[in-house]
């Protein structure tokens, strides 16, 4: 496999209230699509504050990461091998900024609800089916599963 075509990205569910916030792309690539806040990990960055970066950056919203529901492997429906780092978090301050560059709507619901969303409404929807039934079923890992940063 062409290394340069692997692709680390971090996924976060956003809890609030009993719902989970999720945010629809204008990416071309994910144009309409639902998904969770998620985006690449940069050359060298701490998977832990990526994750929080990357939700800083599509919601404006600050995070504490509670815990991890897991790392996905799969090909994407751009044909890349993305190895992606799910994580669940609190808002702990911050105000949500609509980054219309970025993000065309955004909506809380119930996580369930998201399982009822059609194929072609979820972005990657086999992957985040994955991650919605490991977060319904609780099958979560504690945070420190991750190691601080060592360069």
């Amino acid at each position: 496999m062409n290394h340069q075509n692997i692709v680390l990205v971090v996924s976060v569910t956003i809890y609030k209230n009993s719902k989970v916030f999720i945010i629809q792309e204008t990416k071309p690539k994910a144009f309409k699509k639902w998904n969770f806040p998620s985006g690449r990990i940069e050359i060298g960055e701490d998977i832990l504050k990526a994750a929080r970066r990357e939700v800083k950056e599509e919601t404006g919203y600050d995070v504490e990461l509670i815990s991890t529901s897991g790392i996905y492997n799969f090909k994407s429906q751009t044909n890349d091998h993305v190895i992606l780092f799910h994580f669940t978090a609190e808002i702990i301050g911050g105000a949500f900024i609509l980054r219309e560059n970025e993000i065309s709507d955004s909506k809380w619901i119930r996580l369930e609800d998201l399982l009822k969303f059609k194929d072609n409404d979820l972005r990657e929807k086999e992957v985040n089916s994955q991650i919605i039934n490991n977060l319904l079923n609780k099958n979560l890992h504690d945070i420190d599963l991750f190691n601080k940063k060592l360069f």
